[in-house]
């Protein structure tokens, strides 16, 4: 694997570095995600707000790594003051973890197929080089050439497809996880009104 990689030329530098960034970025990705399943879920501290038990959220609001259980908890923390804009920020800092390294994992779906196709373009140079000097007579010299620069676009194909999906499904799951949030948060909001009606919140 290793000789493969070193015929790629000069691109299979960058185009490593890019996987290594890729396959980092999805493991701590799927490593967040994962998280946000721990701990108390959003619909349960929304029943339990609409029974009163506002001291029981905020102790397992904590607990949760639930982006939606955050918000709930900002709104009962902050029902004094302003809980749909608390929600409003707490949703806001969420939906920018959500959004941590995808940007990068976009640049590499597009730079990498375009570094591999520049390896390629360097390795075909090298073939004419090399058939300018050897001439016509020496056919598996530029072969040889040739598909050793097409290692570079394979490789860098390869990883912008491995990157590609991943991106896709976090893209997906934070657009899910946004419109959850902004759910509750209305919900949160008329609890917290129903409340004050009855006489405030208790605990």
């Amino acid at each position: 694997m290793f000789e493969i990689i070193a015929k790629g030329g000069i691109v299979m530098a960058p185009l490593m570095l890019c996987s290594i960034i890729s396959i980092t970025i999805i493991i701590e990705r799927a490593i967040f995600w994962m998280k946000q399943k721990q701990g108390i879920n959003p619909t349960q501290l929304l029943q339990m707000a609409e029974e009163g038990k506002f001291d029981e959220i905020i102790k397992g609001g904590k607990d949760s790594g639930s982006s939606s259980a955050w918000v709930i908890l900002s709104g009962i923390m902050h029902h004094n003051t302003s809980p749909s804009l608390a929600m409003e920020a707490a949703a806001m800092h969420e939906i920018a973890r959500m959004k941590k390294y995808l940007p990068a994992m976009d640049t590499i779906i597009t730079l990498a197929p375009l570094l591999g196709l520049l390896g390629t373009i360097i390795g075909m140079i090298q073939s004419f080089d090399i058939m300018s000097v050897a001439g016509i007579g020496q056919p598996h010299a530029v072969t040889g050439g040739v598909a050793e620069a097409l290692i570079a676009t394979a490789f860098g194909i390869t990883v912008a497809i491995i990157t590609l999906v991943p991106y896709n499904y976090f893209l997906s799951k934070t657009e899910k996880a946004s419109e959850e949030m902004e759910q509750y948060a209305t919900k949160m909001e008329m609890v917290l009104g129903e409340v004050k009606r009855e006489g405030g919140v208790r605990g």
